[in-house]
């Protein structure tokens, strides 16, 4: 690998402003790698389309594309282009599972196998550049909108850790929807070295006002977590904060769990009305909890924690009632019918691309009529803690 050239790029990514980092990367590749032009894409945030930053070209749909196929699969896909003379290069632009979009290189001759590796890496470097871009610029986030948010639909973007985690144990990934208009469904997780903490929740109400109490639980139980709680202390302060502020009136349905890296086993405690499903050699079946109350429904509600396991090659997938209880025009219960048959069909797929399928097929349930409620997805992929990984975790 030419350090070089790598280096080149990467010196110009980090010391280009936020606005003006596109532009410079795109600059120092053609001038790094004799490429005619190169092009970050960025994914929407329904993540249907690619959103071309540098050229300003419209917006495209990623099905059907190679661009489309590169950030699908995650893997550098290169085509020689429809006049025969170029050659395009297409690289998932990705933070530990974290998808933002593609780079697109066109060169003039076809890529050997080491210049691929190469720009497979500047991809990677420009990748956390866009990263550390977003923390205080709000150009990126201008790009990939192609509505309007709606003001909950702002803050509820704003609570999630991420769409994707990616690390030796396990593959997490997690969707909401109407993207434009979510209201007050969210999830959220925090990775260790020896734990993995989900939470999936299931919001009441609509608008800005469902927003601020996801909001509220969210940041009751990041700071319960922060302080060294456990899940059962967890639910309880979230329990005490959403009470307190708002007496029984407004609470909020919550999954609450907690991943044994090392063992696969599972805390959980179900306050409300996220489903889990487990996928496990080809066979789907809901993980029974006991349900209990909703975080902030009565003032002093004690919380249990429950177990189960999970092994490796296992799926995970959590749906609030958005999903489950979804109806087609037609009156028929997405739960009930689509929803186990699209489990199956997804079952090869990335977590992440998962739950892009799910979410589109649920739209398509709709048959273009807006969500009747908002809905949020999650999917894990379990490896768990192997001989191998563990030493990497050790050292």
């Amino acid at each position: 690998m030419s350090e070089n050239r790598l280096t080149t790029v990467e010196r110009v990514a980090w010391k280009a402003e936020p606005h003006a980092l596109a532009g410079a990367v795109a600059t120092a590749i053609e001038q790094a790698y004799g490429a005619i032009s190169a092009d970050l894409l960025l994914a929407d945030y329904r993540l249907d389309f690619l959103v071309p930053v540098v050229s300003g070209r419209p917006a495209f749909a990623m099905d059907g594309t190679s661009a489309g196929r590169a950030f699908a699969a995650q893997e550098t896909v290169t085509v020689k282009t429809g006049d025969g003379d170029t050659w395009e290069v297409h690289l998932p632009l990705t933070v530990r599972g974290d998808r933002s979009g593609v780079l697109t290189v066109v060169l003039p001759d076809e890529p050997d196998d080491a210049t691929c590796e190469e720009l497979h890496a500047v991809a990677g470097v420009i990748a956390r550049a866009l990263k550390i871009a977003d923390v205080g610029s709000d150009v990126f986030r201008n790009i990939r909108r192609r509505n309007r948010l709606t003001l909950a639909a702002e803050i509820q973007w704003e609570l999630l850790p991420g769409r994707s985690c990616v690390t030796d144990e396990y593959h997490l990934a997690g969707q909401l929807e109407p993207a434009y208009a979510i209201w007050g469904d969210n999830f959220d997780w925090s990775t260790s070295a020896d734990h993995l903490t989900v939470s999936v929740t299931n919001g009441m109400g609509r608008g800005a006002e469902a927003a601020l109490l996801t909001q509220l639980a969210v940041g009751a139980l990041r700071n319960a977590r922060r302080s060294g709680a456990d899940l059962v202390e967890q639910a309880t302060l979230a329990n005490e904060t959403i009470y307190n502020q708002h007496h029984g009136q407004r609470h909020i349905s919550t999954l609450l769990l907690r991943f044994d890296v090392a063992t696969g086993r599972v805390g959980a405690i179900d306050a409300g009305s996220p489903k889990i499903f487990r996928m496990r050699n080809g066979t789907v079946e809901p993980v029974s909890l006991d349900a209990q109350l909703p975080l902030g429904m009565f003032e002093d509600t004690n919380y249990t924690e429950q177990e189960f396991t999970v092994e490796s090659g296992d799926r995970l997938v959590i749906f609030s009632d958005g999903f489950h209880t979804a109806r087609s025009p037609r009156g028929e219960t997405y739960g009930a019918s689509a929803l186990a048959a699209a489990l199956r069909q997804t079952q090869l797929q990335s977590p992440s691309e998962m739950v892009r399928t799910l979410t589109r097929g649920l739209l398509d349930y709709h048959d273009g009529i807006e969500l009747a409620d908002d809905a949020v997805v999650l999917c894990l992929d379990w490896t768990g803690r192997t001989a191998a990984n563990a030493v990497a975790a050790d050292g």
